[in-house]
């Protein structure tokens, strides 16, 4: 945790907080905080500043904070990912909010497994939490938008042309296409399908409505893999 994140209902008064729960362990375990020491904290939604504590007890850690920097610039990147294994949707998550990614799109297949849309995780409580985590390793304070799309062809004969607009459309897809660019001047959509790949029926339809396919060499990785590389290579 390496900014202690702030709800609207930590303030008690003016710019005073008082944390409990999870928060409190943190701070507790980790920094051992005696009254007086600054700690880095962000407004959920708003400024990253300092927060200076003034009460620290077993029952809750008071502090008074100073709001006055920007959060990290976002990733000018639209992120549509074929829904993964349910173990592996919080890992996309954190790892999405981490890197800046604001908008995540996640999408049906053919591969992906009709029960995989059950899963806790994706409950607004259960994607709130992973992205929270990922907010406070990155030290940002804009949760990310996190629409699910159940149904492939609508969503991308129907939405996805109006997403697309003013973006670079990639469709990262094993052995496909040209190889991976980098260091991108535009904002992206970028699409990346199950561990395998799309199907030819998918990738047909994501190229039909402006898609590129590209490739990152011979290797097939895993999606929590993929995610990162491919954002780092097109946002160095």
């Amino acid at each position: 945790m390496n900014l202690i994140l702030l709800n609207d209902d930590d303030f008690v008064s003016g710019n005073s907080v008082r944390l409990k729960g999870r928060r409190l362990k943190h701070i507790l375990e980790v920094h051992q905080p005696a009254v007086g020491d600054a700690l880095t904290v962000g407004r959920l939604g708003g400024l990253i500043g300092k927060g200076r504590i003034t009460k620290a007890t077993a029952v809750a850690v008071e502090m008074d904070v100073e709001l006055s920097e920007a959060p990290p610039a976002p990733l000018a990147v639209n992120l549509v990912l074929a829904l993964p294994r349910p173990k592996v949707i919080k890992r996309v998550l954190l790892s999405a909010a981490s890197l800046g990614v604001k908008h995540l799109y996640f999408i049906n297949g053919f591969r992906v497994e009709k029960s995989y849309w059950q899963s806790p995780v994706l409950s607004p409580a259960g994607i709130r939490e992973a992205l929270v985590l990922g907010l406070e390793q990155a030290r940002d304070t804009i949760l990310p938008e996190v629409i699910l799309h159940p149904l492939f062809k609508p969503f991308v004969e129907d939405e996805l042309p109006t997403l697309i607009r003013g973006t670079l459309p990639l469709a990262a897809h094993p052995g496909a296409g040209d190889n991976c660019p980098h260091a991108v001047a535009q904002p992206v959509t970028l699409a990346i399908g199950p561990e395998g790949g799309f199907i030819p029926y998918e990738l047909e339809k994501l190229v039909a409505v402006g898609f590129r396919p590209v490739q990152i060499g011979a290797r097939i990785l895993r999606v929590e893999t993929a995610i990162p590389f491919i954002l780092g290579r097109l946002c160095s």
